[in-house]
């Protein structure tokens, strides 16, 4: 009797060797980081002896939420490689690797789909109720993922490669709150040397009448009345820029960001406070609750941004 069940337990154990196939969990490099080669595009996750590595030549990397769905192929590969020692970053980017480790097994992806879901990461200020995009994280999973073992094949429906994050430049928002108004359209703007935020106002907006205390004149933002456009220049700006028919073609647009319509009584307000100010009149502008969007990409200027104030006269 003991005979046989010796000989069972021995039979179990050779199926579960199964001609070596690995199940998922011994591909784990959930708790590893991935990084990026300076010098090429490899993204890779190494974990003592092994590494986990993603060619994403054929991938862009959006600085905006979104989802993007691409085939594995011979330009975005995936790799799983064993090696006899410990992997470094040298061992993957280099261009003539170490002697050391050496490879002693590789299993490369014949199929399936790149999955990238990105999102923004952003940073909140809880006080001003105001948040700033300071990167995007890219989830990247594998479906249906096919591995060539060279002794034959491993499938996966779902093989969560993980996180990606690149950082991106905060925008300076670095304002003068001295606001001018276009003679012809009444259309408000603020700007430095490379950025501008326009606000083609409601002109009963702005009137040469001091307004009773807490009581400002307000109007909702939409995209025909008072709309709001934050923008990002790569060259120098000047006030030449603003009060045409048109937008010159230069400075060059790198960033467009316009503010999401506002709901009475919850969002996307504008107040404009109104005082006696030497022999002419100060507009003072406040921006309630407003949020910035581009794409699918969004932050918010927070329960009471201060536009600026613009000064006038009768």
């Amino acid at each position: 009797m003991k005979r046989v069940l010796s000989v069972l337990v021995f039979a179990l154990f050779l199926n579960s060797c199964d001609d070596g196939n690995l199940i998922q969990e011994d591909i784990n490099f959930e708790d590893v980081a991935a990084q990026k080669c300076a010098s090429n595009t490899i993204i890779y996750k190494v974990k003592d002896s092994e590494a986990l590595l993603f060619d994403a030549t054929g991938i862009k990397f959006p600085a905006e939420t979104s989802i993007q769905e691409l085939e594995i192929n011979s330009t975005n590969r995936v790799i799983y490689r064993f090696y006899n020692g410990t992997v470094t970053a040298a061992t993957l980017c280099e261009t003539i690797p170490p002697a050391t480790p050496v490879v002693t097994d590789q299993w490369t992806a014949t199929g399936g789909k790149i999955v990238i879901n990105t999102t923004a990461i952003k940073t909140r200020n809880e006080t001003e109720n105001s948040s700033k995009i300071t990167g995007y994280n890219h989830n990247i999973t594998f479906k249906n993922i096919t591995f060539d073992k060279g002794n034959g094949i491993q499938v996966y429906e779902t093989f969560a490669f993980g996180d990606y994050i690149l950082s991106t430049t905060v925008l300076p928002f670095a304002f003068t709150k001295v606001l001018k108004q276009c003679p012809n359209s009444k259309q408000l703007y603020d700007k430095n040397s490379s950025e501008a935020l326009i606000l083609d106002i409601d002109p009963t907006l702005i009137v040469n009448v001091a307004t009773p205390i807490n009581t400002p004149r307000s109007g909702l933002i939409s995209d025909t009345k008072n709309k709001l456009t934050y923008r990002l220049f790569s060259g120098l700006l000047t006030d030449d820029y603003f009060c045409n028919t048109t937008y010159p073609a230069t400075p060059v647009v790198l960033e467009e960001w316009t503010a999401v319509a506002g709901v009475a009584n919850s969002s996307g307000r504008i107040e404009v406070t109104t005082t006696s100010f030497g022999n002419g009149f100060k507009h003072t502008v406040i921006l309630k609750n407003v949020k910035m969007k581009k794409g699918n990409s969004d932050f918010l200027l927070g329960d009471n941004y201060v536009y600026g104030e613009l000064l006038t006269t009768n």
